[in-house]
């Protein structure tokens, strides 16, 4: 999943990548199949990748991470605004920022040259002593590492969206065959959109 847009020099926007996926899933196995009323483990495989798939595209409609993940942030210059805006939301820690000389050697940033609004959606991580070195590479030469999500416990997501997940779950379930047989996935339906639309990170 790519929260964010890779652009040219002068675009606020970066490239994400997920380092470290969540432990778990914000609706649980047992948690599904209940909800979808199944009293049989023959689709247990079925439905616990039909979870997964729903979390991502939740997160990915969203622009929210629910469960904890690490995410690297790949920028190619800083923003002449100094202020950065960070997805996926919410933002928990920054835990590494580094720029890259032009000859691709790394240097470490201290975290606390940097003002980090956790709160606002996206989050803005911001210059607070001046700008940082700018870097030698040309592309691809800022890294900003961070922990993202709601806790480490599905109970931690908000309630809203793993009843999104529930439902979509159900319904790519109940038309799995349908999707076999066209190739196609099942549109999300209008409760579960309706659902994660108060979620939604709109773009700057």
């Amino acid at each position: 999943v790519c929260f964010t847009a890779a652009g040219t020099r002068g675009n606020p926007f970066m490239s994400a990548l997920l380092l470290t996926p969540p432990a778990l899933e914000p609706v649980s196995l047992a948690d599904a199949t209940h909800f979808l009323r199944v009293e049989h483990d023959d689709d247990d495989d079925v439905i616990a990748a039909l979870i997964a798939a729903a979390r991502v595209h939740v997160e990915a409609k969203t622009r929210r991470a629910l469960i904890d993940q690490t995410w690297r942030l790949v920028r190619d210059v800083w923003p002449a605004s100094g202020r950065l805006p960070v997805l996926p939301v919410p933002l928990q820690e920054v835990t590494a920022i580094r720029v890259f000389d032009a000859e691709g050697m790394p240097q470490l940033l201290d975290v606390d040259d940097f003002a980090i609004d956790r709160v606002s959606a996206p989050a803005v991580l911001a210059f607070a002593r001046g700008a940082p070195p700018a870097p030698g590479k040309l592309t691809a030469g800022i890294e900003i590492d961070i922990v993202v999500g709601y806790g480490d416990e599905p109970d931690a997501v908000p309630a809203p969206l793993r009843q999104a997940i529930r439902m979509l779950v159900a319904h790519w379930y109940e038309n799995r065959g349908v999707i076999a047989a066209s190739g196609e996935v099942a549109a999300m339906p209008q409760s579960v959109a309706s659902l994660i639309a108060p979620f939604r990170v709109l773009s700057l």
